[in-house]
């Protein structure tokens, strides 16, 4: 057997399926896995009469490699990345690849991009969405690192990802260093965000209207076949109508406590480094952090009440008031989203395409949507848009969408049902369309306690005041700083 375009190390679910979709385009894989039973059984399994090398050692696997070599590491995130990174420099030449295509935090992948190149060789920090489907049938891809060595893994990358109209490959090179991983991260916290703002809809039609589990199946189906069309409203739909053994939906035995691997916190701390209101992100991985707390709610549950919920209106209308609402939540989730990505851009000094971006998420990945077609739109039309509620598309969606998404939540808070992203968005809404809010009570509130100064509307930005507020303190401030 010739050798091989690229070597893949990690045959856990993701590795194995990116290693077949690989190996059906036409390339030739080597794999290695550090249990090197792993690579036996897949040789002899899945991957057996295919074009796929399986390799005992990292030594075996650079040795099967074509020049420049390129090696793909899908292993957990930390420091089992840097231990392979460790032990492939010394077997590997000036010029050669090592890319990580694990969800590593975008500032490790930084280093290593620095790292690697001062030992001679590329690195690529990749971003992979769309689960073992995506994986093994076309993945979202959004590689960042190394510019040279983009051109070199080009050809596979785009190959194997999802395509979507026309054909575009939803992968594309994102930017140096940790560019990649950080879109991928930012990806993921909206992942975060849209699956919070389902869940919430799905609890106001539960407890609220009092609908049952095939009338729930029916309203995504519905949902997904208009503007809402989308992967997370696709398996909701599913969800919703799957029976346990006993012929009860399954969803109802599933614990309401949810897990989380770390990348929505890190867009949350992100944002917060970065002074952006990531406001609906953040909520949505709080709601985790709280959903975990079961046993002090169940407790809670006994002790503390509120209101009973009881809907009297229009049902018919009111669920066309939840798919107006979760429509204008769910724009104002990307606007945050895409708000974050500018900052990093700015800081990091990346040169982000933001409707490549929306494009790269359209196919593959988790929160693929028609959607997304728009958003690549807004930023085809105008690159330099500061926030996606100001292209005239979602301005219009949101302010059509504005009696809606207000009788929602202010129908969910008077009854009592939990609806913290759906409230936090518009909340966010009017903060951002507001010319004027109370943050001038707030410095004035800073200066007074800790004379932290504050600029005037009647004098030029940068100018810096400080009054004595008691008459007897004195005339030294603070030194000035901003979010």
């Amino acid at each position: 057997m010739s050798k091989a375009d690229i070597g893949l190390i990690g045959l856990a679910v993701m590795g194995e399926n990116l290693v077949l979709n690989m190996e059906s385009h036409g390339f030739t894989v080597a794999v290695y896995n550090r249990t090197t039973s792993k690579v036996d059984d897949f040789i002899n399994g899945r991957a057996k009469g295919k074009n796929i090398i399986g390799t005992h050692s990292l030594e075996e696997l650079v040795s099967n490699l074509k020049k420049p070599r390129k090696v793909m590491l899908m292993v957990k995130a930390g420091k089992p990345v840097d231990d392979f990174i460790e032990a492939l420099i010394p077997l590997l030449e000036q010029g050669d690849i090592i890319i990580d295509g694990g969800n590593s935090n975008f500032q490790d992948t930084i280093r290593r991009t620095k790292y690697v190149e001062e030992k001679g060789l590329f690195f690529i920090g990749t971003g992979v969405s769309g689960g073992e489907e995506g994986a093994l049938k076309g993945p979202s891809i959004m590689p960042g690192g190394s510019p040279k060595a983009w051109e070199y893994v080009k050809p596979i990358f785009q190959s194997i990802a999802a395509k979507v109209e026309g054909g575009s490959p939803c992968c594309d090179w994102v930017g140096e260093n940790g560019a990649g991983h950080f879109v991928k991260m930012v990806h993921n916290g909206i992942e975060y965000g849209d699956m919070q703002l389902i869940c919430e809809t799905y609890q106001i039609m539960k407890d609220l209207l009092g609908l049952s589990y095939d009338e729930m199946h029916q309203i995504f189906k519905e949902w997904n076949e208009g503007e809402l069309e989308s992967y997370l409203i696709e398996i909701t739909r599913d969800i919703l109508a799957y029976k346990d053994t006993d012929g009860q939906p399954l969803v109802e035995k599933i614990l309401d406590t949810a897990g989380q691997k770390g990348t929505g916190k890190w867009t949350v701390i992100a944002s917060m480094e970065a002074g952006v209101p990531l406001t609906l992100i953040g909520e949505a991985v709080y709601a985790r952090s709280l959903s975990a707390l079961k046993e002090e709610r169940v407790e809670a549950s006994k002790i503390i009440s509120g209101p009973k919920p009881k809907f009297e209106g229009d049902k018919k209308q009111f669920i066309n008031d939840l798919m107006h609402a979760l429509y204008a939540s769910k724009i104002i989730s990307y606007a945050q989203g895409f708000m974050l990505m500018r900052e990093a851009a700015k800081d990091y000094g990346w040169n982000l395409n933001y409707g490549g971006i929306a494009l790269m998420w359209r196919g593959g990945c988790i929160i693929r949507s028609k959607f997304l077609g728009k958003i690549k739109e807004a930023y085809d039309k105008n690159p330099d848009l500061s926030n996606l509620i100001l292209d005239p598309f979602f301005k219009e969606k949101v302010e059509s969408s504005q009696e809606s998404w207000r009788r929602v939540v202010t129908t969910a808070i008077s009854n009592g049902i939990w609806a913290p992203a759906l409230s936090t968005a518009l909340n966010f809404f009017d903060g951002y369309r507001h010319e004027r809010l109370p943050a001038n009570l707030l410095q004035a509130q800073r200066d007074y306690f800790g004379a932290h100064t504050y600029e005037r509307v009647d004098r030029p930005r940068g100018e810096f005041f400080h009054t004595n507020w008691t008459g007897h303190g004195g005339t030294t401030s603070s030194t000035t700083y901003n979010v």
